[in-house]
């Protein structure tokens, strides 16, 4: 029997993070539309750089395809996708709406090229979990492995994150993808972890094909140490080596790995 076809909604996926997460993708488009250009993407090249938020897609045509889905057990609806989802202007409204008819907390992943700004932040209050994106310690280390736009700057990064954190009484991962070239930034990292205090630090290293290769297990237990040394005794540290992976088994495979790749393996 053939898969349905959907615009907007991939998954379910089994995330070592989250449980079994269904995919909102709030800036769903053929091209890639993100702020970064990070060198271990699992979708590829960032082909449109946006300058402000936009409205992608709208919040009557997200929920016509979330009420068009058959009947599934999913631990969270997450909010992430071909880009950055806090470039949809809409974001608030779409979860919003998700809430009024579905019963599953709600999160959203983003990289945090835009939470300085307030509107991203009211928007994101909304969320019962958001996870942000930190890989690097410094301007150089941000333009190596993220290569964001050139109005986003570090500083605007993490200082977005520690005022969100101040306010937000949902829970707050910060997440930071490994690879060699950040691998030396590992202390650094996780000193400012522990000042912006999220109420969990995940370690990863890109498991789906991308541009560069993992971390090995050894590699990244060396980064788990540092990060459990100089945080753990305030902030839970995940690793994803350590984590429980689980084989998905989404409703639309082309639909899934236009958002997320194809595990190695």
């Amino acid at each position: 029997m053939e898969q349905p076809k959907y615009h907007y909604i991939y998954g379910p996926v089994s995330s070592w993070r989250l449980g079994k997460s269904l995919g909102i993708d709030p800036v769903s488009s053929a091209q890639k539309t993100c702020t970064f250009d990070c060198v271990y993407c699992q979708v590829g090249p960032t082909e449109f750089f946006p300058s402000e938020r936009e409205l992608f897609v709208s919040t009557e045509d997200l929920v016509d395809e979330l009420r068009s889905l058959p009947e599934v057990e999913v631990d969270c609806i997450t909010f992430a996708g071909n880009g950055e989802p806090t470039l949809a202007k809409n974001l608030g409204e779409m979860i919003r709406a998700v809430k009024i008819f579905r019963k599953e907390k709600v999160a959203v992943i983003t990289n945090a090229s835009l939470i300085e700004r307030a509107d991203v932040q009211e928007d994101l209050l909304l969320a019962d979990l958001v996870e942000v994106k930190l890989d690097a310690s410094s301007s150089e280390s941000l333009r190596h492995v993220n290569r964001p736009t050139p109005e986003v700057q570090l500083e605007g990064i993490v200082n977005g994150i520690a005022a969100f954190r101040k306010i937000y009484k949902g829970y707050l991962t910060l997440q930071v993808m490994f690879v060699a070239s950040n691998k030396a930034c590992a202390e650094a990292i996780a000193k400012i972890a522990l000042q912006i205090g999220p109420d969990e630090i995940e370690l990863n290293t890109p498991l789906r094909a991308c541009a560069v290769r993992p971390l090995s297990p050894e590699e990244l237990a060396g980064v788990t140490e540092i990060f459990r040394k100089i945080c753990g005794d305030k902030i839970k540290v995940r690793s994803v080596y350590e984590a429980k992976r689980e084989k998905s088994r989404p409703f639309c495979q082309e639909s899934t790995d236009r958002r997320r790749g194809k595990e190695i393996g």
